[in-house]
């Protein structure tokens, strides 16, 4: 199971990931507690270990913004949380190399026969990301992933978000999802925190450990 730290912004958090070694880490760009800047972001990667993919994560960004961060080696993803539309994920792919994730907002609302309008919500990315709100620490009713996936078309290719945590992680990963995207379940006080990061990816890459 694979598994991406989200919300990096300290050197210490790199220092964390670099021990931990998660399969992915997210920079974020859009405005939030865990933003950080291009320059930022750059300093982070620099010292980030070679094996682990950066992600960056965004809103309705300028497409030539998001192109600029690949081609500099900022970041290797794209993980979109706005309102971006298919027409918009096929300017940014002719604009960057880079794999695509396309996050849907799966609330009380949401119903399974809405397939068509998320099918046409993730038109061209490479990747679904179920959350219940960006940043929300929330889970959704998890019932509705086989069924969302499928219909969509992204049964082996989504990452789940949204309150994943040490007391529900191993249940989470029974959902068989891609990755598993956390990020306020890694933190204490709002902090990436050491033990937690690295509690976290062991369950995730299969080795023993007792999860606090």
């Amino acid at each position: 199971m694979r598994i991406k730290i989200c919300g990096l912004s300290r050197i210490e958090d790199i220092r964390y990931a670099n021990e931990a070694r998660p399969d992915y880490v997210g920079f974020v760009f859009a405005e939030s507690r865990r933003q950080v800047s291009s320059e930022k972001a750059r300093e982070l990667r620099e010292r980030l270990n070679a094996g682990i993919t950066a992600v960056g994560v965004f809103v309705d960004a300028e497409i030539a913004e998001i192109a600029a961060l690949v081609h500099r080696g900022v970041i290797d993803m794209v993980q979109l949380h706005g309102n971006e539309t298919a027409a918009y994920i096929m300017r940014l792919r002719e604009s960057c190399p880079a794999n695509i994730i396309k996050a849907v907002k799966i609330g009380k609302e949401t119903s399974l026969p809405e397939h068509a309008r998320l099918q046409k919500e993730t038109y061209g990315a490479d990747y679904l990301l179920l959350d219940s709100g960006a940043g929300s620490g929330k889970t959704f009713d998890w019932h509705l992933v086989g069924q969302i996936t499928e219909g969509c078309g992204f049964s082996d290719s989504f990452f789940l978000a949204g309150g994943i945590n040490s007391g529900n992680i191993r249940k989470a990963a029974a959902l068989c999802p891609f990755a598993l995207d956390v990020s306020s379940g890694a933190e204490t006080d709002g902090v990436k925190d050491r033990e937690k990061m690295m509690a976290l990816v062991a369950v995730c890459h299969g080795n023993p450990v007792q999860l606090r």
